[in-house]
């Protein structure tokens, strides 16, 4: 499925705040096409199932063995034994499935989906991806199903903070935590700017609450514009 840019040009928002986490996980969700299967990663991105529009087509899959999950459970609607891969109770659309956790995987694996949203520690310019160990002893390993995320899906899209606790970047020339996959990441979506990323280096869709100028004197990587 192509997943085209909706926009010909670098748009700048500078005169608002960075997204919220809700902003951000509408803007991803307003960028996957209707019709796509998609599979949305621990964290952060599981948000992005209460901001698909009703009526998109889209069918979201689980590692856990789901597919036509809906928005997250609230009160009433909460059942125990109806969770994403996160644990977290959710809710079922009309004709939604439920399989073995190695058939959920065999649809990871054999190419069968359009987009997986995926945290991230790092991305490099070129799309490499470390999502599951940082190195430190005391970090716990987490890598679940992000390495056959990363390699089975046709378009990756990350959803993370720009900047570490510690003000360092996380996109970056290479990786220097534990590589998740090779040039993988197509999409970089954080809270000041919406990234592209690939075997040309970094462009700049969309800024918020910054400029290019400004990011690029923060990250030590090349930034382009895309042109009209």
């Amino acid at each position: 499925m192509s997943i085209d840019i909706t926009v010909d040009h670098t748009i700048e928002h500078r005169d608002r705040d960075p997204l919220t986490r809700d902003e951000l996980a509408h803007t991803i969700a307003r960028d996957i096409p209707d019709g796509s299967y998609v599979n949305l990663g621990i964290g952060q991105p599981t948000t992005i199932a209460d901001h698909l529009a009703p009526g998109s087509g889209g069918v979201l899959h689980t590692e856990n063995g789901m597919l036509g999950m809906g928005p997250a459970a609230q009160g009433n609607e909460i059942d125990p034994d109806l969770t994403n891969a996160g644990k977290l109770p959710v809710t079922e659309l009309p004709g939604a499935s439920y399989f073995h956790h190695a058939d959920s995987f065999a649809m990871m694996r054999g190419g069968h989906l359009d987009v997986c949203v995926l945290g991230a520690f790092q991305v490099s310019e070129h799309g490499d991806l470390a999502n599951w160990h940082t190195g430190t002893p005391d970090a716990i390993p987490a890598v679940g199903g992000a390495m056959d995320l990363a390699i089975g899906a046709k378009d990756v899209f990350v959803m993370m903070n720009l900047f570490a606790k510690d003000g360092s970047p996380k996109l970056v020339p290479t990786c220097t935590y534990p590589l998740t996959g090779l040039a993988c990441v197509s999409r970089v979506y954080t809270e000041v700017a919406t990234f592209l990323v690939g075997p040309d280096g970094v462009t700049v869709v969309e800024t918020f609450g910054t400029s290019v100028d400004e990011l690029s004197a923060r990250l030590d990587v090349a930034l382009r514009r895309l042109e009209a």
